[in-house]
């Protein structure tokens, strides 16, 4: 099936085909988490998306080189030049190295992508990783005219690089507005009188003496600018210019409009030529956050451990509610939409099942490839997971009528919807089969359960109960394989 991809621009406003830089290569960045607390539904949404996106290039052939980073510094409080340092003020409460914060709930982030079945990223680089390159950055812009130090903190001069360029591109904000703006604010924090203008951001942040994070610059001790990072490291791994930046709308102001006015004062052009963006998730009609009791983390989704929650819900049904609405559309969280998508994901891996023992005919008596191609353009179009789910449905609906033998497939037509539908659900939508998943663990415990039993045998010098054991298990098709380590299993070839 050959690539037809149209992707919302977020900076052109409209929908473009996708042509890649380099032939048959993508380079995609997608902003990682700030590593400060367990992640939650607006993560599973992002990065669910994102990971479609990867397979979409990869199912048609693409090598793809996808950089999703970890922020671990420098991103302070409500998103701004002020205030502390979110894992440096987790680590105080917890009593904690920052690295230590950053490292279990790095951990806890990269499960839940695994439980989500969301595939790794090519490279997931760290923020405090990658310091010299920010300094270097920074240095570039400061060399350029765009960038100024003040009190050992170094900020970007927005009126400066707005001469030639234009901030607020990306975002559709307008500089005039923003200087009226800064005009009715109140000067009373000490950083305004750093700043030239109070929209100006910071690249350096000098380090107040409490300031656990610090590293040594040309401006003195501090730490980055939450921006500088994504630049620095988008850079690095994808180039000066690269395919597609993507994230959540909650970043397109001012990360990603910051992101290009670095990238342009520093290198002279734009990061990305494709900036798409996910919608967000509401509870219940209203936004998601701490201080209205709705805020629900993946482990707790999981475990049903929410006030909110009547039960829990597995990864895949979260992603299948995920995914059964577009991505740039909000995506409204209850138990009730929760307990349809898990309807809707066992209709899907019932039908599969059932699709595998389905008997051909000599001729087909329905046109599965109108059904399929369909299937095909939604996805081209925009990345439609809805509308392709819908479509799937439609071949749900023809497998249980060729299945009662109220309709017919020919040979080819049931050997071309079998490959379609289990790429389109494992491959394309990233979905695995949970009730499998469940049977394996169960036969894993049975078969340790049962290796007890013959080591105790063996420890009592019992040997013809091991013996019966080992033998009884080859039987069937398990193979055990003793070593000084203890016992482990497999299947036969």
């Amino acid at each position: 099936m050959e690539n037809k991809l149209y992707l919302y621009n977020t900076l052109t406003r409209q929908k473009e085909l996708f042509k890649p830089l380099v032939e048959g290569r993508v380079g995609l960045y997608v902003c990682g988490p700030t590593v400060y607390g367990d992640p939650h539904m607006g993560h599973g949404r992002a990065y669910t998306f994102f990971d479609v996106l990867n397979r979409y290039f990869k199912f048609f052939g693409y090598k793809v080189r996808y950089v999703r980073n970890i922020t671990d510094v420098g991103h302070l409080e409500n998103d701004g030049d002020e205030g502390e340092d979110k894992i440096a003020k987790k680590a105080k409460l917890e009593q904690l190295e920052p690295m230590e914060v950053a490292q279990f709930y790095t951990d806890s982030f990269n499960k839940n992508m695994l439980e989500l079945n969301n595939l790794n990223p090519s490279i997931q680089p760290r923020a405090s990783g990658h310091i010299i390159e920010q300094i270097e950055m920074i240095q570039k812009i400061i060399e350029n005219g765009l960038a100024y130090v003040s009190n050992g903190s170094v900020y970007f001069d927005v009126m400066a690089y707005n001469k030639d360029h234009k901030y607020g591109e990306l975002s559709g904000r307008i500089l005039d507005d923003l200087i009226a703006g800064a005009g009715n604010e109140r000067r009373e924090l000490k950083e305004q009188s750093e700043k030239k203008n109070s929209f100006d951001f910071a690249l350096w942040k000098k380090a107040s003496p409490e300031h656990i994070m610090r590293w040594n610059s040309p401006w003195g001790e501090g730490f980055p600018g939450w921006h500088i990072e994504c630049s620095a490291m988008s850079v690095k791994y994808l180039g000066d210019t690269f395919d597609i930046h993507g994230g959540g709308m909650d970043l397109l102001f001012p990360h990603h409009e910051c992101e290009i006015a670095q990238n342009k004062a520093c290198n002279h052009t734009a990061p990305a030529r494709y900036w798409v963006h996910n919608n967000m998730i509401t509870i219940n009609g209203q936004k998601m956050g701490k201080s209205l009791g709705n805020f629900i983390t993946l482990n707790e989704l999981f475990s049903g451990k929410h006030k909110i929650l009547e039960r829990a819900y597995s990864p895949m049904v979260l992603r299948f509610f995920i995914l059964q609405a577009h991505y740039r559309s909000t995506l409204d969280f209850s138990n009730e939409a929760l307990q349809a998508a898990e309807k809707g994901m066992n209709r899907l891996i019932n039908a599969n099942q059932t699709l595998q023992n389905l008997k051909a005919s000599n001729n087909s008596s329905i046109d599965i490839s109108k059904i399929i191609n369909a299937a095909f353009e939604a996805l081209h179009d925009d990345l439609n997971t809805p509308i392709m789910i819908a479509e799937m449905f439609e071949l749900v609906r023809i497998i249980n009528l060729v299945n009662d033998g109220k309709e017919k497939l020919s040979v080819i037509d049931l050997q071309q919807l079998q490959a379609f539908f289990n790429s389109a659900l494992f491959d394309l939508l990233g979905f695995v089969n949970e009730k499998q998943t469940s049977n394996e663990k169960v036969v894993d415990e049975l078969v340790k359960l049962i290796i007890d039993l013959r080591l105790k045998a063996r420890t009592n010098k019992d040997y013809a109960t091991s013996d019966q054991i080992r033998d009884s298990l080859q039987n069937a098709n398990i193979q055990l394989k003793d070593s000084k380590e203890g016992t482990t299993w497999n299947y036969n070839n």
